[in-house]
C-alpha cells in the first residue's frame, strides 16, 4: 500500500478538498446549489456594539447579592427544638428570642444527678468516719497489727479521693444541666433578617445550602457572591475591577473589586443556579465561591441575581465604530472586509479601513466603510457573495442551513486535528510545498509550493 502526502492550499481548504484514495470524494466547502435554501442571518452594527455583547470574549459569571455579615445557628445534637418563635423573612434585633429547646428530659436528668450527688456526699462522709476510726484503733493496736491498719487506712483514703473526684464530676454535670435549662431559649446575637430555618421540612441541604438550623443575615452593606470551577479559576484575579450587570436591565451596572477565591470551602455545582463550565461529560471538577466588594450597593436588593465580568473599560463611551476582531477578515494583501448585506438582501464582501486596536477587549476601530445601520454577519466557511440574507432575531447570525463538515476531513492518521493546520510526517517534521511518498521522492503540485498556513494531509492509496 502506497501512502502519499497531499498539500492543500488555504484557498482550496475554504472552497473544498478532494481526497483521492479509495475512490471517495469529500467536499469541504458548501454546495452552491443549496444557496436558495440557505439564508445568512445578519444584524446591525449598532446592536453588536451595545454593552453586553462581549460575552464571547470576556468570562461572565452568575452571582447573587448577599449581606456582608451573617450568623449561622446550629441545632444541638442532644436537644430537641420545642418551639420556633420566628419565621423566614422576619426582622430581628439583638436579644430577640428565636426558638426554645424542650427541657423536660433535661430536668429529669438534673433531678437524677442531684440525687447521685447527695448519695456521693453521704458516701464521702461515711468514708471519713471509717478513716477516723481506723486511725484511732491503730494507736492502741499491737505492734504486729500496725501494718494491717496502715494498709486499711491507705485504702480508705484512696476511696475518699475517688468519691471526691466523682462528686466534682457530678457537680460539673449538674452545672451543665442547669445551664442548658437556663439557656433553653436561643436569642439572636445579630440584628438583621431571618434568612432560613432548616427544620427538616425542606431539601435545601441537597442543593448546597447551609445546614445550620437557622441563619440570620445583617442588613447593611452588600457583596456579590459568585462561583468558579477549577478550569476557570485563572480568570479570577484578586483586586481586579469588575462590573456587575443587572439580569433584568443590561444597562444597569454597578462597579466593584474582585476578591480571592475561597478554595477552603468548595461548593456544589448545582447550588443557587450558578453557571459552571465543567468541560466534557467525563470531567468532574469542584467549584469554589468568590466575592466581589461593591463600590456602591445603591439599587441592589438582597438575593438579587446578577452577572459578573472583568472591567476592561468596555462600559466607557468612545466615538466611532468598534467591532469584535472575529467579524473582520484580512486578505493576503493586508486589506480587510466584513461579510455584509448589500442593501438588496444579498451577501457581499464589504471593504473597510481599520483604525486603532484594543488588545484587552480584542476589538478593532472601523475608520471607514461601515455605518451603524449596516447589517453584517460573522465570517464562516461556506459564505459566498450573492447568498440571500435576512435580519436575525434576538442576535441570530450565520447560515440557516449550513452543510456539516465531515469529521474525517481534517483528521490525521491518529484522529487528531493538527493545531497548526499541518499534517506531520512520520518523523514528526512537516514539509512545505512538497509531495512526499514512501519511496522518499519529492515533487510539487500543479499549483506550485504551498504557502504558509496550507493544510497538509496524508491519505492512503
Amino acid at each position: 500500500m502506497n501512502r502519499k502526502k497531499v498539500i492543500i492550499t488555504g484557498a482550496a481548504a475554504c472552497a473544498g478538498v478532494v481526497l483521492i484514495g479509495t475512490g471517495l470524494w469529500f467536499w469541504l466547502g458548501r454546495d452552491k446549489g443549496a444557496g436558495s435554501e440557505n439564508v445568512v442571518y445578519v444584524n446591525s452594527v449598532d446592536s453588536l456594539m451595545n454593552p453586553g455583547n462581549t460575552s464571547g470574549i470576556l468570562n461572565r459569571f452568575a452571582g447573587v447579592v448577599e449581606t456582608q455579615e451573617s450568623l449561622e445557628i446550629p441545632a444541638s445534637q442532644d436537644q430537641t427544638v420545642k418551639e420556633i418563635y420566628v419565621e423566614e423573612g422576619q426582622e430581628v434585633q439583638v436579644g430577640t428570642p428565636l426558638f426554645i429547646y424542650d427541657t423536660e428530659k433535661t430536668s429529669e436528668e438534673l433531678e437524677k444527678a442531684q440525687l447521685e450527688l447527695e448519695r456521693i456526699s453521704n458516701e464521702i462522709g461515711n468514708k471519713y468516719n471509717e478513716l477516723a476510726a481506723l486511725e484511732k484503733e491503730k494507736k492502741t493496736a499491737d505492734k504486729s497489727a500496725q501494718l494491717d491498719y496502715t494498709i486499711q487506712i491507705q485504702e480508705a483514703q484512696l476511696e475518699v479521693k475517688r468519691s471526691e473526684y466523682e462528686k466534682e464530676s457530678k457537680q460539673a454535670e449538674i452545672r451543665k444541666l442547669k445551664d442548658t435549662i437556663e439557656n433553653a431559649t436561643v436569642t439572636s446575637k445579630l440584628a438583621g433578617v431571618v434568612k432560613s430555618i432548616n427544620d427538616g421540612s425542606s431539601q435545601a441541604a441537597n442543593y448546597g445550602e447551609s445546614q445550620a438550623f437557622m441563619t440570620i443575615i445583617a442588613m447593611g452593606d452588600f457583596r456579590v457572591k459568585g462561583m468558579v470551577n477549577e478550569q476557570n479559576m485563572g480568570s479570577i484575579m484578586e483586586g481586579q475591577p469588575v462590573l456587575i450587570h443587572s439580569r433584568v436591565d443590561e444597562d444597569v451596572v454597578w462597579k466593584g473589586t474582585m476578591g480571592k477565591v475561597d478554595t477552603e470551602n468548595p461548593g456544589n455545582d448545582n447550588s443557587n443556579g450558578y453557571y459552571v463550565s465543567t468541560g466534557d461529560s467525563t470531567t468532574q471538577s469542584n467549584s469554589y465561591p468568590f466575592y466581589v466588594q461593591l463600590d456602591s450597593s445603591e439599587g441592589l436588593m438582597l438575593g438579587q441575581h446578577v452577572y459578573i465580568e472583568a472591567d476592561y473599560g468596555q462600559e466607557e463611551e468612545r466615538p466611532g465604530i468598534w467591532l469584535d476582531d472575529y467579524f473582520l477578515v484580512t486578505d493576503e494583501d493586508g486589506s480587510s472586509y466584513v461579510w455584509a448585506d448589500d442593501g438588496k438582501g444579498r451577501l457581499e464582501k464589504k471593504e473597510i479601513i481599520t483604525g486603532q486596536h484594543d488588545d484587552d477587549l480584542m476589538k478593532t476601530e472601523i475608520a471607514d466603510g461601515l455605518k451603524e445601520e449596516d447589517l453584517i454577519t460573522w465570517p464562516e466557511e461556506g459564505l459566498e457573495e450573492g447568498m440571500s440574507t435576512a435580519r436575525g432575531d434576538a442576535g441570530q447570525m450565520g447560515q440557516s442551513n449550513p452543510e456539516p463538515m465531515e469529521e474525517t476531513d481534517m483528521l490525521t492518521e491518529d484522529g487528531a486535528v493538527p493545531d497548526t493546520g499541518e499534517v506531520f510526517t512520520e518523523d514528526g517534521t512537516a514539509s512545505d510545498g512538497e509531495i512526499v511518498t514512501d519511496e522518499g521522492t519529492e515533487g510539487t503540485g500543479d499549483a506550485g509550493a504551498a504557502e504558509d498556513g496550507d493544510v497538509q494531509m496524508e491519505v492512503e492509496q
